[in-house]
């Protein structure tokens, strides 16, 4: 039913090669905030892989919840054999992977931090829901509400699980618009793009020039590129989520994807290195702070740090955009 290029990055093809899924051990997810654009994408596009066995539809709005989960259900007989279905928070207490998608919208005039403090208040209303009916102690907790990595820094701090088992989406989202949007630029495949951003899922994000490539070949000597082209390609990935908000309401497909990227590594234990979104120990300098830098992501989350020669003007900006971040965590409510 699907091509073979879909079936390839969705996972469906490594599904059937030895894995998780196909040993026979079970992957559950439940996603909270399962109703919504960014819920529901994730739902979907990890029915479409095929490799998550159980998925759970997690919502304040329960007919909608329920409307999602029977509309994925539907489709199941045409993909693969799996659970899909709503519930509450005690239907998610053995599952392997909490992703938690739920947010606020900002109200017209409200101040960035007025939102970030709503939004702090409803995540933790949120994680109470979680430990009062209980979780695995080795589930992994997948934090893609906004923002993002203010709320992956207050979930370590609250859930208590082992290291690595809170991850933020971070800047992965950001990462794969800024390969997209290159390769478009560039006439080039998209998936032999390799770019990478890091920092704050935020205005202070940074891009890393110094190991981009295409094909292998650096980006800086590629046909086409040019400093000034980098630097367009960056401030509309860096604004994309403005522009999916003001023509579609915000973005859906591409943060599906981005989520199912993260949950599959996880699931198949891929050791894929990817720019979440983790609170550092040291790495880079940084201590004390959720910032995505790259990180190898298998079965147990975030397994580890990979430290990158990053040019100076770089690893300042990242420093800069690690203080903004402690800045604004010191600002909040459980700061």
């Amino acid at each position: 039913m699907f091509s073979a290029v879909t079936s390839t990055w969705l996972g469906i093809q490594e599904a059937e090669q030895p894995g998780l899924f196909s040993k026979g051990k079970r992957m559950k997810v439940g996603i909270i905030g399962g109703g919504g654009i960014v819920g529901s994408s994730a739902g979907f596009a990890l029915q479409l892989g095929g490799i998550v066995h159980e998925i759970v539809i997690v919502d304040a709005n329960a007919d909608l919840a329920d409307g999602q989960a029977l509309d994925m259900l539907h489709g199941t007989a045409a993909i693969a054999d799996q659970v899909i279905h709503a519930g509450g928070y005690e239907a998610i207490v053995d599952a392997d992977v909490i992703c938690i998608t739920a947010g606020l919208r900002r109200k017209p005039d409200e101040s960035r931090l007025a939102l970030i403090n709503r939004n702090v208040e409803l995540f933790g209303s949120i994680l109470a829901s979680i430990k009062s009916k209980g979780l695995r102690s080795d589930a992994i907790v997948l934090v893609v509400s906004n923002p993002v990595d203010i709320l992956t820094h207050y979930a370590e701090k609250e859930l208590g699980l082992p290291k690595g088992h809170v991850i933020g989406l971070g800047t992965l989202l950001d990462t794969l618009r800024f390969r997209s949007l290159l390769a478009m630029n560039l006439k080039a495949a998209s998936t032999q793009v390799s770019a990478i951003i890091i920092g704050e899922h935020g205005d202070s994000m940074v891009p890393v020039w110094s190991s981009a490539s295409i094909a292998g070949l650096p980006l800086e000597k590629y046909p086409g590129y040019t400093p000034q082209l980098g630097a367009d390609v960056f401030q509309r990935a860096k604004t994309s989520g403005a522009e999916m908000i003001k023509k579609k309401t915000g973005a859906g497909f591409a943060v599906g994807v981005s989520i199912a990227e993260v949950i599959h590594a996880i699931a198949l234990d891929r050791k894929r290195v990817l720019p979440v979104s983790t609170v550092l120990t040291g790495a880079y300098g940084l201590r004390n702070v959720a910032i995505s830098v790259p990180t190898v992501v298998g079965r147990r989350g975030a397994e580890q740090i990979i430290e990158i020669d990053l040019w100076p003007k770089e690893l300042q900006a990242l420093k800069r955009s690690a203080s903004v971040l402690q800045e604004t965590v010191a600002a909040t409510r459980f700061g």
